[in-house]
C-alpha cells in the first residue's frame, strides 16, 4: 500500500511539473482524482478503496501550484483537511439512506488566471429519504411522527428489538398503508445478528454444508425436536 500511494504522489508531482509552462503564462491548473482523501468524511453508501481505507491519500500528495483540485469517491460534499482549493463536491443526490440528512452541494468553481474561487451550491431536495431504527415500539413511533407530517417520504426501516417478529414487513405494511409514506426496505438485524452467531470462532459460512446451517438455525431459534423431521426432509 505504501508503493500506491507513493505513485500516486509522483503522479501527481510529474504532472504538474509537466504543466508549470503553462501556469507561468496565465492558465489555471486543475487537477482530478478518484481516491480516499486521509480525513476526509465517509458514508455508508460508499465502497472501500481498499480494506480500512488504509491506501488514504495525504494532502502533500497534491502539489500547491494546483489552483484546484477535484476530487471524486464520496458522496458528501466536503474539502480535504489543510487544502480549501481541493475538494470532494460529493453526490447531488442520497446515495442512500446514512445520507438522508445531510444537505447535498455542488461546486461552483470561478477560474481567472491562476487562483480559484470556490463556491458551494446547494442542491434543493426533491425526494425526502428517512431512515428508521429501533424496536418495534420505536419504529412505530417514528412511522407515526412521519404520518404527521404528511409528505411523501421513502424509508428504510431497520429492526433491532430482542422480540422475533416473523410478520415484520407485514407489520410495517400495515403501518404506513393509506400514506404517502413508501417502505422500500426493511431490516431485520437482530436476525442477521442471530444468524451471524451460528458461525464458530474462524468459520466461514461457505465451508459449511447447507443442511448443517439450516440445523443449527433450528437450534438457535429453539424449534421443537417433533417439528424438525418434517423440516429436514
Amino acid at each position: 500500500l505504501q508503493q500506491i500511494k507513493e505513485g500516486i504522489r509522483q503522479h501527481y508531482r510529474q504532472v504538474c511539473d509537466l504543466m508549470l509552462p503553462y501556469r507561468q503564462q496565465g492558465l489555471p491548473l486543475v487537477a482530478m482524482g478518484h481516491l480516499f482523501a486521509a480525513g476526509s468524511e465517509t458514508s455508508d453508501s460508499e465502497r472501500e478503496i481498499h480494506i480500512g481505507n488504509q491506501a488514504q491519500v495525504y494532502v502533500e500528495s497534491f502539489p500547491a501550484e494546483f489552483d484546484y483540485v477535484a476530487l471524486g469517491h464520496l458522496h458528501t460534499f466536503q474539502t480535504v483537511v489543510g487544502r480549501q482549493d481541493c475538494c470532494y463536491s460529493g453526490a447531488p443526490l442520497p446515495m442512500g439512506f446514512g445520507e438522508a440528512s445531510r444537505e447535498k452541494k455542488v461546486i461552483q468553481v470561478e477560474l481567472a488566471g491562476t487562483g480559484a474561487r470556490i463556491t458551494p451550491v446547494t442542491v434543493p431536495l426533491f425526494q425526502a429519504l428517512q431512515g428508521i431504527n429501533g424496536d418495534w415500539q420505536q419504529i412505530e413511533a417514528q412511522l407515526e411522527e412521519l404520518k404527521s407530517k404528511q409528505q411523501n417520504t421513502w424509508v428504510e426501516i431497520i429492526y433491532e428489538g430482542a422480540e422475533i417478529i416473523s410478520d415484520l414487513r407485514e407489520k410495517v405494511d400495515a403501518a404506513v398503508a393509506g400514506t404517502d409514506i413508501e417502505v422500500l426496505r426493511v431490516g431485520n438485524k437482530s436476525q442477521w445478528d442471530r444468524e451471524l452467531s451460528l458461525l464458530g470462532e474462524g468459520e466461514a459460512l461457505a465451508e459449511l454444508h447447507p443442511q448443517e446451517v439450516f440445523q443449527r438455525c433450528l437450534d438457535a431459534y429453539e424449534v421443537e425436536e417433533s417439528q424438525r423431521p418434517d423440516l429436514l426432509r
